[in-house]
């Protein structure tokens, strides 16, 4: 079966509203969908690769392409879990984890995306709460790192609710201008200080040595 060699695939996040786990093809596509349909406000552009600015057809088979490839190139050296969020069964946005030489550093970084409909509803703060649960209680890790543009007002939001404390700010480039990134850090007594969300994990066991994250 997929699940022996990619046992990612049974790999279950559940907080109170959703679910985060891989999707079916046809649920990527559905995700694809929703990515195509808007994912920020016009206007702001929270991504230091401008894919949210494709036009809807390119930026719909842009998610699928990534999902596939990021899903194709995990290694314990190096992953990217690309987590799908279900709220009522359906598809309302992407929680990606990721680290490199997680066996060794024990850090972790997230990035995410939400369909803009299912905006200012506290799915972005529960979301991260998930993947943050399971970065922590389910692989071990000592740090998560966090960063967003300083416009980007709502992922600084989340990150500083959940007890990330402020690492320093940044310079990137977004759209082929200057700008500034503020930087997050959250220790993991920090995230047992802020927790406030329940959050389950089912399938994680057969994921660690994947994951570089098997206990010594």
């Amino acid at each position: 079966m997929l699940i022996d060699h990619l046992p990612v695939f049974g790999l279950r996040l559940r907080t109170p509203r959703l679910e985060l786990r891989l999707p079916t093809h046809e649920e990527l596509a559905e995700l694809a969908e929703l990515a195509a349909g808007g994912v920020h406000a016009p206007g702001l552009m929270p991504f230091g690769t401008p894919w949210s600015a494709l036009p809807p057809d390119q930026l719909a088979r842009r998610v699928i392409q990534r999902h596939w490839k990021t899903l194709s190139e995990i290694t314990p050296e190096s992953w990217a879990l690309n987590l799908v969020v279900f709220l009522d069964g359906h598809p309302v946005g992407v929680q990606e984890l990721e680290a490199d030489d997680f066996a060794i550093q024990r850090e972790v970084h997230s990035e995410s995306w939400l369909g803009l409909r299912h905006h200012g509803r506290g799915i972005g703060t529960e979301m991260r709460a998930a993947v943050l649960h399971l970065a922590f209680a389910g692989l071990g890790a000592g740090e998560a790192v966090s960063a967003g543009y300083t416009d980007n007002h709502a992922s600084l939001r989340v990150s500083r609710k959940l007890g990330y404390a402020e690492n320093g700010v940044g310079r990137g480039v977004s759209q082929g201008r200057l700008a500034f990134e503020q930087r997050f850090r959250l220790t993991r007594p920090a995230w047992e200080q802020h927790r406030s969300v329940d959050v389950t994990i089912e399938g994680v066991e057969p994921c660690l040595s994947l994951l570089g994250a098997e206990k010594g």
